[in-house]
């Protein structure tokens, strides 16, 4: 089993990662967005980007720093699947799933522009704000020194395999593919090797 992590700017296109690695190579998705989308509705309140940083800082701060990471991990080895937790936007959230064999930490970043563009295409309930105010969310999520809030800088700074998406779909695929080849390679054993020899 291996289980890819994905951090990266707001709007970058991790969600294309995930569609990609669910659809062409039966990944199951686990996603953090979702998990804090959760809690805001139990909560009572509106999901916007403020709700989604009170609300994940909170439950960072009340549990653990890990806690989201932690309890999405547990749900996907349930599931006995390759699998994605994205998104990624808390260092100790990785280096929890550092403890764990065949953790890969993916990130993506692209020009500001270009992704403010795709946030307005995405429509979602967070993604209805002005360029200044996209810019700002981002900066206001990119560092800290508090350990239960968000830094996606550092998260970035950790990860495996970095994707630039100023491109295409088909560009970043091709990107994707090149990387799911180093991470499935597995060495053979001795035993393996061995079996190999005696049989050629």
């Amino acid at each position: 089993m291996i289980t890819i992590g994905i951090t990266g700017t707001l709007g970058a296109g991790k969600g294309t990662i995930v569609d990609y690695l669910v659809k062409e190579k039966g990944y199951v998705h686990f996603s953090v967005r979702d998990f804090i989308v959760e809690e805001i509705e139990r909560r009572g309140l509106p999901v916007n980007r403020d709700s989604m940083t009170v609300v994940g800082n909170d439950l960072r701060a009340t549990h653990s720093p890990s806690y989201i990471a932690e309890t999405l991990y547990t749900k996907a080895q349930e599931t006995g699947k390759n699998c994605i937790i994205e998104s990624i936007r808390n260092p100790s959230e990785i280096e929890n799933l550092r403890n764990h064999n065949n953790f890969y930490l993916f990130a993506i970043d692209a020009d500001p522009k270009i992704r403010y563009e795709r946030i307005v295409k995405r429509g979602s309930s967070t993604d209805n704000i002005s360029f200044e105010t996209f810019i700002a969310n981002e900066q206001r999520e990119m560092t800290s020194a508090d350990p239960t809030k968000q830094n996606l800088k550092a998260c970035i700074e950790q990860a495996d395999f970095v994707f630039s998406n100023n491109g295409n779909f088909d560009d970043l695929h091709k990107e994707i593919e090149a990387v799911l080849a180093k991470i499935t390679y597995r060495r053979p054993s001795w035993d393996e090797y061995f079996m190999e020899l005696a049989n050629a």
